[in-house]
């Protein structure tokens, strides 16, 4: 299982895109998400959203870097930061989107 969540508890069914970045040392690195059209946003969502929270069986990964887009008043996408400070950071969200990539079918695109 691994999920992302902005609500915990609730998964978000909308499939982001991802782009990653990472230090020529390894030390550090940011996954930049975009979500258009989230759950998290619709009309009938009620939800409060609090954070991204990454979920697998090894635990949860969370982000506070959450930013909601809006076009014309209405809400529209949702961007989020995922920043990694360590070579251990980088290694367990990569485990992380491993087991995330596998359950939605997503191939990885190095540019």
């Amino acid at each position: 299982m691994a999920e992302i969540q902005f609500a915990q508890g609730v998964a978000e069914t909308v499939i982001p895109d991802i782009r990653l970045t990472r230090a020529r040392d390894g030390s550090s690195g940011q996954a930049f998400f975009y979500f258009q059209n989230p759950d998290a946003l619709s009309r009938e969502s009620n939800l409060q959203v609090t954070g991204m929270y990454l979920v697998d069986e090894e635990g949860e990964l969370v982000s506070r870097e959450v930013k909601a887009k809006f076009v014309n008043g209405q809400p529209e996408a949702i961007e989020a930061i995922y920043i990694m400070r360590s070579a251990e950071e980088w290694d367990r969200f990569m485990r992380f989107m491993e087991r995330y990539a596998e359950q939605n079918d997503l191939g990885f695109q190095k540019a």
